[in-house]
């Protein structure tokens, strides 16, 4: 695949990888905002990005709807095959433009396929939404609903409090381990269910970063640690190893196998130490710290995390093991590990980043919710990923 706009010069991090393919925002050279009425072809901070390496789904977060490809265009900018959430497709208004939640979303964030089953976290409405199939029709009605008692219903943890079948803006999820995961983001906590998919209204097996169900204070209420969370945003991981990206104290842990109850992290990236939380803003980074870290993504021999503050995606190559801070191998979107403008402070171009958000792995294919560009950008990357040193 090659891009249909005229490519910027590349950063040395173009020795990790290529961007081959870009949807939404015509960005090449200069900012461009989607067009006041929604179209399929264009998107408005998109937050989450799906692929398996031939279908792409993503959440067009500020027009409050899902855009589907069935197969990965041959152009950039094309339009969308199927749009959810939205009565047509020109609509851009929460809840379905104000015909209601049982078709519609508010500010969806989190997407992806569990077992062929399409997920979308439909975070303001406090809940996730699953059709049986990726749809290959507008406006499809989803088929099953996860933290509400059904597909009317929108207030968050159910009108109650807190239990371990309820949500409060959860932003994302994944199957790690034959666990299904959920970050459910303002009850600062993940939840796990055992066996994959849950069906409507199961009770959670597993419940990280809080003692108990019906808390919610951040970090416990004791102070960052091993075992809190203050924005649980994003998983990732395999049977051996799951990720979460903490990104309200700048950080991504990791457990080493999955836990399968409350347990400390045995790793943390982004920060110097377990209970550490700073965030060094407006300042170099180098390839060991993080800020407002909201995305990962990984396979069997890489990590990929959305630097979202610092305009960047760094990559590790290989899963990180036990202990504190390890450094990237490599950053996309900026010319070296120090620096950190939006769009490098310049024009936007094929290879620059805004504010990244959600990331997907397939294989040798990135996706990246480009969300300050109104895009998602396809990288191909390196096999072997070339180290770029930072101060």
């Amino acid at each position: 695949m090659t891009g249909g706009s005229a490519a910027s010069a590349a950063p040395p991090a173009a020795a990790a990888a290529c961007p081959v393919r870009r949807l939404g925002a015509a960005s090449a050279f200069g900012l461009a905002l989607p067009a006041a009425a929604a179209t399929a072809g264009q998107m408005y901070a998109p937050r989450g990005v799906w692929t398996d390496g031939t279908a792409i789904v993503a959440t067009d977060t500020g027009n409050h709807r899902v855009l589907i490809w069935h197969q990965i265009p041959d152009a950039d900018g094309a339009p969308a095959d199927v749009i959810l959430g939205q009565p047509d497709r020109a609509g851009d208004g929460p809840a379905a433009s104000g015909r209601g939640p049982e078709r519609g979303l508010r500010l969806p964030a989190g997407v992806g396929v569990v077992d062929g089953r399409l997920v979308v976290a439909d975070a303001w409405h406090h809940r996730l939404l699953i059709w049986d199939q990726i749809p290959r029709s507008d406006d499809a009605a989803p088929d099953a609903v996860l933290g509400q008692d059904s597909l009317s219903d929108v207030e968050e943890n159910r009108g109650g409090e807190p239990d371990l079948r309820s949500f409060r803006q959860p932003f994302g999820f994944g199957l790690v381990g034959g666990v299904f995961w959920v970050c459910d983001t303002y009850n600062r906590r993940v939840l796990g269910w055992s066996g994959g998919l849950p069906e409507p209204g199961q009770v959670a097996d597993v419940l990280l970063g809080q003692d108990d169900p019906a808390d919610t204070e951040e970090n416990r209420g004791t102070g960052v640690g091993a075992a809190t969370f203050r924005w649980p945003h994003a998983i990732a991981g395999d049977g051996r190893a799951l990720y979460v990206a903490d990104a309200g104290n700048h950080r991504v842990l990791g457990w080493q196998p999955p836990p399968a109850a409350d347990a400390a992290a045995d790793l943390v990236l982004g920060q110097p130490g377990f209970d550490q939380a700073r965030e060094l803003a407006y300042q170099p980074q180098g390839p060991r710290r993080l800020r407002f870290s909201y995305g990962v993504a990984g396979t069997a021999d890489r990590l990929a995390v959305a630097d979202t503050a610092n305009n960047r995606v760094l990559l590790w190559h290989g899963l990180p093991g036990s202990g504190a801070a390890a450094a990237a191998d490599a950053v996309l979107g900026q010319p070296d590990f120090d620096s950190h403008g939006e769009n490098r402070w310049e024009s936007v171009a094929d290879d620059s980043l805004c504010w990244p958000y959600g990331l997907c792995l397939a294989g040798d294919l990135l996706a990246v919710a480009d969300s300050g560009n109104n895009r998602v950008v396809l990288w191909r990357l390196a096999r072997d990923i070339t180290k770029i040193e930072g101060s």
